[in-house]
């Protein structure tokens, strides 16, 4: 039997990561269209136009906030479990137990150095994400306002990076590295 070189803790830690991101992504894309507060509260107000009864636009953003705050729940919920997740993967990392990306290792081609390079950037943004997170939900309140900013970048490095991996992920597939995509889904193939 081959030896992967993704464990199978590798792969499961690896896939709970993704899944969480694009949980997150989704969440952020609700919150930015279809659940939009000015959009909802446009539709309260269209449908109070038809009836007897009014609210100011500050009651209607409100309501339009509770309608949509179950969903935003399951954001920090997500955020949360990715703490643990990052937790796990840098203690795995730091144990020796799961590859750490340096990009500073002297024997690396300019490809090599790019792609760890691109990883500790992700990682120390995502951290960053986490933390500023963790401080808009349970630090001091006149933390809030100014972490919000930080935080909301997210989306930005975010999708740059789930569009760079992908595209990494695909010529790695189609040239020098057959079998990535499946090795990193399944382990690697027995041969009999």
């Amino acid at each position: 039997m081959e030896k992967s070189k993704y464990s199978k803790v590798y792969r499961i830690i690896h896939w709970m990561i993704a899944i969480s991101f694009l949980l997150l992504l989704l969440t952020i894309l609700l919150r930015m269209t279809w659940l939009n507060k000015s959009g909802i509260a446009a539709i309260i107000q269209e449908y109070l136009s038809g009836t007897d009864q009014v609210l100011s636009q500050q009651q209607m953003i409100a309501l339009a906030k509770k309608i949509r705050e179950p969903m935003w729940n399951w954001h920090i919920y997500i955020g949360f479990l990715l703490v643990g997740l990052f937790t796990i993967r840098l203690i795995l990392a730091a144990s020796g137990k799961m590859k750490f990306q340096n990009p500073l290792t002297v024997k690396l081609t300019a490809k090599e150095k790019f792609q760890k390079w691109t990883y500790l950037i992700f990682y120390t943004c995502v951290i960053i994400s986490l933390v500023t997170g963790i401080l808009m939900e349970a630090g001091p309140g006149e933390l809030k306002k100014s972490m919000e900013g930080i935080h909301a970048f997210g989306i930005y490095y975010l999708t740059a990076y789930i569009g760079i991996h992908i595209a990494g992920i695909l010529i790695a597939e189609f040239t020098s590295q057959k079998g990535i995509i499946s090795e990193i889904i399944s382990g690697p193939e027995i041969e009999e």
